[in-house]
């Protein structure tokens, strides 16, 4: 686990004081510009000494000014990936992750090898080319993979996506959630876009100017409507954790199996078993107090208003449970006078299969 706390103060103002703990998987730093996301990444990298703080990995500090204690950067076995993958321009991609193999120590636990990282990058007919000849989105899972076999104990990845347009950034976060998978060493990622974090992390934490605004596992955050960076969003909505169950190519349905029942969602590509994670905003659940009939929409869900919650002027938030999972209604005040809805009210959760957001 990494324990993080860190303060550092600007001539020009600006304060960071954070603290959080990246769990094992991937830790997403999400937040808008100029909060302070890469600063941490650089201190937690060991390439900027902050004023004041503490820096552990699994138990060993790497920075803790109490003590004077800096590890330098290249004793901390970070493997770091940026915005523009700064490959080394005169080697070829071989050249490129043969480079970062070399780097990595004899003493850290084996990775994937050099034929596996190829094949989960596909990349491999990439390997004689020159990062000039590259797209922006083949050169970042270069930049990847090169990092990957570096063996490092800890991913940190600087907005790999940012510079891509939006095509390239659709071709490569596959790619990264395969590398999610296969690292074994725990990902710190920073990002200002939702879907990135969506699709690929399994702890949030959430960044104000400088501040930790809050911090946990991503379903949790998702659902809470306290929280106005994701909550004053047209996309606001929760993130449920799913399992493919099965396809009916005839009908072009997939049944998608959750902690509350089963989902109906439009056919989707993905084996059977495979896990995934549905965004489903709120503005696309509605609420029934009967059970409707001969009703295109396919996902009929018992469900209990566990609380209302304001979102806007004119608009609530409703929390409803389906078993332990947890989903979000977006509607209008009007609706719940009309529905006399109130916490413990038993309701149907109407969802149409063609309005999931495909997070992973």
């Amino acid at each position: 686990m990494l324990e993080v706390a860190l303060q550092h103060r600007w001539p020009g103002g600006f304060t960071l004081d954070v603290a959080f703990t990246a769990p094992p998987g991937v830790t997403a730093l999400f937040g808008p510009s100029g909060c302070g996301k890469s600063t941490i990444l650089a201190a937690v990298a060991g390439l900027m000494r902050p004023d004041a703080g503490r820096v552990t990995l699994d138990g060993a500090p790497w920075q803790d000014s109490t003590t004077r204690q800096h590890l330098p950067a290249e004793r901390r076995g970070c493997g770091l990936v940026f915005q523009d993958a700064r490959l080394f321009p005169h080697l070829s991609v071989r050249s490129n992750l043969e480079y970062g193999a070399r780097r990595a120590p004899a003493d850290r636990p084996a990775g994937p090898g050099f034929g596996a990282v190829v094949e989960m990058l596909g990349i491999g007919a990439l390997l004689d080319r020159r990062p000039a000849g590259l797209s922006g989105g083949e050169r970042q899972r270069v930049a990847l993979g090169r990092a990957l076999l570096s063996r490092p104990r800890l991913l940190l990845l600087d907005e790999p996506l940012a510079a891509l347009d939006t095509a390239r950034r659709a071709e490569v976060l596959p790619f990264l959630a395969r590398l999610r998978d296969a690292a074994p060493a725990p990902i710190l990622y920073v990002t200002h876009a939702l879907e990135e974090v969506d699709a690929l992390a399994d702890h949030l934490v959430l960044l104000q100017a400088g501040r930790v605004q809050a911090a946990g596992p991503l379903e949790d955050l998702a659902a809470r409507t306290n929280l106005p960076q994701l909550t004053n969003r047209r996309d606001a909505g929760a993130v449920l954790a799913c399992t493919l169950a099965g396809h009916d190519a005839e009908r072009g349905l997939s049944t998608l199996h959750f902690a509350g029942g089963a989902l109906r969602v439009a056919l989707r590509p993905e084996a059977p078993g495979t896990a995934l994670r549905l965004r489903i905003r709120a503005r696309d659940v509605a609420v029934a107090t009967r059970q409707p009939e001969a009703i295109s929409v396919q996902n009929i869900l018992p469900a209990e208003v566990t609380a209302i919650d304001p979102a806007g002027p004119h608009e609530v938030f409703l929390r409803l449970g389906i078993g332990p999972a947890t989903l979000l209604a977006r509607i209008t005040r009007d609706a719940v006078a009309r529905l006399e809805l109130a916490p413990g009210k038993s309701v149907f959760a109407l969802i149409k299969s063609v309005s999931f957001d495909r997070a992973r």
